[in-house]
């Protein structure tokens, strides 16, 4: 069985093993990886999850080793350890070389929402990709949201919900059964509510498929048919991942992406926004990336414009209307994975804490989601002495199945962290890989 065919059959989480790791042409996995693939998928939470592939993984031959960190990176996103998925799946990408990349004589960073907004409004299609292991390219979608409803936009696809959940629109936000794994990371939940909140009809539209041409097809002839098939006026927003909204082969190698596919059954030519191939890396490297965040220097993400003709820069032309920049977001040390290499804790973070004989455990600046969170101290201590251990907090006026507005997995102990929420009431759950409670409590997240 090939590879593609076993990971779009075995789950859709590991479908996306094609398009980061696979050449043009398929190769085998391993028996061991086949049948971790099949075992991974069986455990009963995130944290089991991480648990078995963080044992798996070196047992890996060494040609499938890059599979394995790829699950391991995602579901260290989905327990809310950014830092740590970076740098355990860094995704070495072939890229234009640094010394090909623009200059700020020749062009000049603005803002990407701005940017997009602007290209969107004579648009019926818009789509922007995402790097499932990093949430850090959620925001995007998540500051778009506004903007394209404003625009007209009515219908908003998400690439890990589930058509199964019939109760989705109508309960407000989505719950851990509502889609793939993928949704259970707390920004990915944020931008399913906020599409519910601003009136978007939320759709799935992933395939069940024994290839990755079955995959793209499939995905795109679902799209079509619940929006432009039915709804003259559909106005359509899709978040995908990684090469399914290129717009030429490529990344795929000979298989046409979704987002041609769904060219071909529409007629209507998609706004494609890429912000996977040029991105951060832990440890830090000095790239195409590195030079490009030096030369335009930004706290949020940006498209380069042609300061000659007003046009944004795209490092695929031919299968992206703009590339997106977003700034280095990494901080603080990391915590569990296969990799443990110290960065740097500044002395402020510490005195905030007020718990200076702890190891703190900093996360990414972008969480604070430019102001509109504020930091709550957790410990290491709700977890009592069950690890690993994850901290959830949930809404109060939400069920106990409901995606987190944040959360963190602390994988040993004498450690302090926090977490990044909106002002309101929410249920601190601390929970172990057996899906066992061990601590709760109740919080209230007020203004400065």
């Amino acid at each position: 069985m090939s590879s593609r065919m076993f990971s779009c059959m075995a789950a859709l989480a590991i479908c996306t093993l094609a398009v980061l790791v696979a050449s043009a042409a398929a190769t085998d996995f391993s028996p061991t990886a086949t049948d971790m693939f099949r075992e991974l998928h069986r455990q009963p939470n995130d944290l089991a999850r991480y648990t078995y592939v963080l044992q798996m993984t070196p047992k890996l031959p060494v040609a499938d080793q890059q599979l394995g960190l790829q699950m391991l990176a995602t579901v260290e996103n989905e327990l809310g350890l950014y830092n740590e998925a970076l740098l355990d799946f860094p995704l070495k990408r072939h890229v234009p070389p640094a010394a090909n990349s623009p200059q700020p004589a020749a062009w000049v960073a603005e803002d990407a929402v701005e940017v997009i907004t602007k290209l969107a409004a004579n648009r019926r299609l818009v789509m922007v990709n995402e790097a499932h292991h990093d949430a850090h390219t959620r925001l995007l979608t998540l500051a778009l949201l506004p903007r394209l409803r404003a625009l007209g936009f009515n219908y908003f696809a998400a690439e890990a919900l589930s058509a199964k959940d019939k109760e989705l629109m109508q309960r407000g936000y989505p719950v851990q059964s509502s889609g793939t794994e993928y949704l259970h990371e707390p920004t990915y939940g944020d931008i399913v509510r906020t599409a519910i909140k601003l009136g978007f009809t939320v759709i799935a539209y992933e395939a069940d498929a024994d290839s990755q041409s079955d995959r793209e097809s499939g995905q795109a002839r679902n799209l079509y048919e619940k929006t432009f098939a039915r709804d003259p006026h559909a106005k359509l927003f899709v978040h995908a991942g990684y090469a399914h909204i290129d717009k030429a082969k490529g990344r795929l190698g000979n298989v046409e992406p979704m987002a041609m596919y769904l060219q071909q059954l529409s007629g209507i030519e998609p706004l494609s926004i890429d912000q996977t191939a040029i991105r951060e890396q832990i440890p830090p490297e000095q790239d195409i990336y590195h030079q490009l965040v030096t030369s335009f220097p930004s706290h949020g993400p940006i498209v380069l414009i042609n300061r000659a003709t007003g046009k944004p820069w795209s490092a695929s032309p031919n299968a992206h209307d703009a590339t997106v920049l977003l700034p280095p977001a990494a901080a603080g040390v990391v915590e569990g994975g296969l990799f443990r290499k110290p960065l740097i804790v500044r002395s402020a973070d510490r005195d905030h804490l007020m718990l200076p004989t702890a190891t703190i455990k900093q996360r990414p600046n972008w969480l604070m989601r430019e102001g509109e969170r504020r930091s709550w101290p957790i410990s290491a201590r709700m977890c009592r002495t069950s690890f690993p251990c994850v901290v959830d907090a949930i809404r109060a006026d939400e069920s106990e199945d409901a995606i987190a507005a944040d959360r963190y997995a602390f994988t040993g102990s004498d450690v302090v962290s926090r977490l990044y929420l909106p002002m309101g009431r929410y249920r601190l759950r601390a929970s172990n890989a057996q899906g066992k409670t061990i601590t709760e409590q109740t919080i209230t997240v007020e203004k400065p």
